[in-house]
Parts: structure tokens; C-alpha cells; sequence
């Protein structure tokens, strides 16, 4: 607004959509229950480690669920990302823009291991990882937990690798009852948040209103600046001519009242003569008259 982009209308709009939207963002939940498989499984992870900060992630896939994984583990301050898909440079790519390592899905079984938390989203039919694999990563690590997700459909984790110690498998279908909670909470938040966005609208549209009665507002006020400085002026007039402050002061205070209200009282009076009921109500309101 003040370097001048921003119309006077247009401002207030801004000013009273920030409002609603921090105020939406503070006083209800809408922000704090994640209703995405991935966020809900960085979630889990989070509660499972207590600082993903030393810890390693192996993604394996490169698409939209994968990404948004990375996404949110590199806002997590993860300590490090492995990205495997079938096609290396897909990887590469997307590794990249998270100071990941990417490796093509032949080179999983050399760096699993390393892994401390592995989530998979890919297109296959058949498993990724199987039994096998994720028991021989396991005695390497010297049986230290490993927290796996599978968000693919079909499965690309074996379900057998469920029964192996020390490995805690998670599948989209134990997501969704998490995000199934999550959804109820943002659907009441939400609600909560359209009461606000509501209260701000009519903030807004009143004050729309009201800039119709600005131009009168303003000529009252120097009607009354005016008058003012009129009887000031005969006042210090009165008071350099000999008169007493205590005099001067009641004559001040007379004559500024009755200037004050001697028009709205005439068309007061006028409007009750000419059956203008709404008029003297409208006083009665205006000058808050019980």
C-alpha cells in the first residue's frame, strides 16, 4: 500500500485475508494432522526415532509419493537419503535436490544396511524386497530396528518380512486408520476455520459499508472544528479584554453546546412535524438517546 501498488480497497482486502489466515493457522488445528501417506509415514518415523538427524532413509521409487517422502524427511533435518529406482538418472534427479545418493534398484542389497528407515512407492507387480534380503541387511547391522513402509499397491515388501525381529513393517493400510483420525480433525478444523474466514468477510463488507458515511463523517467534524475555533477565538478575545477566566470558561462551554446543537435540534424538531419518525429514531440511535 505504501509504495503505492495497492488501492485503498484492495489493501484493506489483504490486510483482512493475513488476518484470517494467520488466525485460522493459530486458533484451530488445520495445520498440525497430516492426511498424506507421506507425511503420515515421516510422522511415524519421527515417533519411532527420537531425532532423524543420524539416521538413514532409503526411498525406493522416484515418483510423486517418493518425493513428497524426501520432501518431508529433508525438512526433518534427516541425516541422510538414498533414493533407488529402476531407472538411475529418475533417481539422480530427484536425490539431488535433496543432498541424496541415488542407486539404481540392483544396488539395493549393498546398501540396505545402511538403511534405518526404508519406504517404498513403486509401480511393480512383484516384491521389491523380500524375506531374504531384508534378513541378511539385518544380521549386517547386527539386529540393530529397522522401520520399513510400504505405500506401494501391490506390495513391494514382502509381508513374510514382518516376521522377522528387530524389523517394524508398516503397510498403506496401517497408515490409512492414522489419516482416517487425521481427516475427522481437519474436517472439525475446518469447520472452525470457515467460522473465521466468515467473521473476517463481514469485517470486511462492513467496513465497505461504512465508507458511504466517511464524506459526512468528515464535513461534521469540520463543521464542528469550525464552531469550535469560533467560540475559542471570542473566548481568548474575552479573556485579553479583562475578562475572568471563571466566566469566560461558562460562556465558552454555553455557547459551545448550544452551536453544537442547535442544528441537529432544529431538524429534529422539523422532522417530528413532518412525520418523519424514522428520522427522530434514527437520532435517538445515532446520539445513543435512551
Amino acid at each position: 500500500y505504501e509504495a503505492g501498488t495497492l488501492g485503498k480497497h484492495l489493501g484493506k482486502l489483504f490486510h483482512h485475508t493475513f488476518s484470517a489466515a494467520k488466525k485460522v493457522r493459530t486458533d484451530t488445528a488445520i495445520g498440525s494432522s497430516p492426511v498424506s501417506v507421506a507425511f503420515t509415514a515421516v510422522q511415524l518415523a519421527q515417533q519411532i526415532f527420537d531425532s532423524l538427524n543420524d539416521q538413514t532413509a532409503l526411498l525406493i521409487g522416484a515418483g510423486e509419493t517418493i518425493e513428497l517422502t524426501a520432501r518431508h524427511l529433508h525438512q526433518k533435518n534427516i541425516g541422510r537419503i538414498i533414493i533407488a529406482n529402476r531407472t538411475y538418472d529418475k533417481a539422480h534427479a530427484l536425490a539431488s535436490q535433496f543432498n541424496g545418493y541415488a542407486i539404481a534398484l540392483s544396488e539395493i542389497s549393498s546398501h540396505l544396511a545402511e538403511a534405518d528407515i526404508v519406504i517404498s512407492s513403486t509401480a511393480s507387480q512383484l516384491p521389491i524386497l523380500g524375506k531374504g534380503r531384508v534378513e541378511s541387511a539385518i544380521k549386517k547391522r547386527k539386529h540393530k530396528p529397522m522401520f520399513m513402509v510400504d505405500l506401494a499397491v501391490p506390495r513391494d515388501i514382502e509381508a513374510e518380512v514382518e516376521q522377522l525381529q528387530d524389523v517394524y513393517l508398516y503397510t498403506i493400510d496401517d497408515l490409512q486408520h492414522t489419516i482416517n483420525i487425521n481427516m475427522d480433525s481437519r474436517r472439525k478444523a475446518a469447520e472452525q476455520a470457515e467460522e473465521i474466514i466468515d467473521t473476517q468477510v463481514e469485517y470486511f463488507l462492513s467496513w465497505m459499508r461504512s465508507l458511504g458515511a466517511q464524506s459526512v463523517i468528515k464535513d461534521y467534524r469540520q463543521q464542528a472544528e469550525l464552531t469550535r475555533d469560533e467560540m475559542l477565538a471570542k473566548a481568548l478575545t474575552s479573556l485579553k479584554n479583562g475578562g475572568t477566566a471563571e466566566d469566560t470558561l461558562q460562556r465558552l462551554a454555553y455557547s459551545l453546546t448550544n452551536k453544537l446543537i442547535h442544528t441537529p435540534s432544529s431538524q429534529i424538531r422539523d422532522a417530528g412535524a413532518n412525520d418523519r419518525h424514522d428520522l427522530v429514531a434514527a437520532a435517538r440511535e445515532i446520539f445513543k438517546l435512551k
